[in-house]
């Protein structure tokens, strides 16, 4: 079994925000799927369960993330190796897609909630964002909405995104590097 987060913030007010990548793409990944809603409030996320794959979108808000991500890990015993986690990378230029398995936060308060609850060796999928030309405004860029020009580019990107990890669910972390890499 699979555990695939996006993360992201609830609410309308988030929801085609940079910060909100994750949650763009499990819509997206869900969409079409026959799936089954988990109702069960001590997981704190909108779960959907297709197959053997569970699709998560934390309702903790970014900075809580790891709370749901392990209350859901503990309850269905899934292995680290095995959690998929699709978040925005201020880091990245805009439209850049890698993966990693581990490695550091740099910052994202959601990954760092992660590690603290589940340790760092689960795999990510990073989705460049860009970075304001101002550090001091980096909270407000990332909660700040996708331009229509970033939109209209955002969907070959999800689609792209979503290919790559049902890639990671058979696939060495190396192959999909190779395969599915965006610059």
């Amino acid at each position: 079994m699979h555990l695939i987060i996006g993360l992201g913030n609830i609410g309308e007010d988030y929801l085609l925000t940079r910060h909100n990548v994750g949650f763009m793409v499990i819509d997206e990944m869900t969409k079409n799927l026959t799936t089954s809603n988990i109702n069960k409030s001590n997981f704190q996320s909108t779960l959907l369960k297709s197959g053997y794959n569970l699709f998560s979108k934390p309702t903790t808000y970014m900075n809580n993330s790891g709370v749901a991500v392990h209350s859901i890990m503990e309850y269905y015993k899934i292995d680290i190796e095995d959690i998929i986690v699709i978040h925005d990378d201020l880091d990245l230029p805009f439209g850049t897609v890698k993966y990693k398995i581990g490695g550091g936060h740099g910052g994202h308060n959601g990954l760092k909630s992660i590690d603290s609850h589940i340790g760092k060796e689960y795999i990510r999928v990073r989705i460049g964002i860009g970075k304001p030309q101002d550090k001091a405004n980096v909270a407000n860029y990332v909660l700040s909405n996708f331009s229509k020009e970033e939109l209209n580019k955002l969907q070959d990107i999800i689609t792209h995104t979503i290919k790559a990890i049902d890639a990671l669910k058979t696939e060495e972390i190396d192959q999909v590097k190779s395969k599915f890499t965006l610059k």
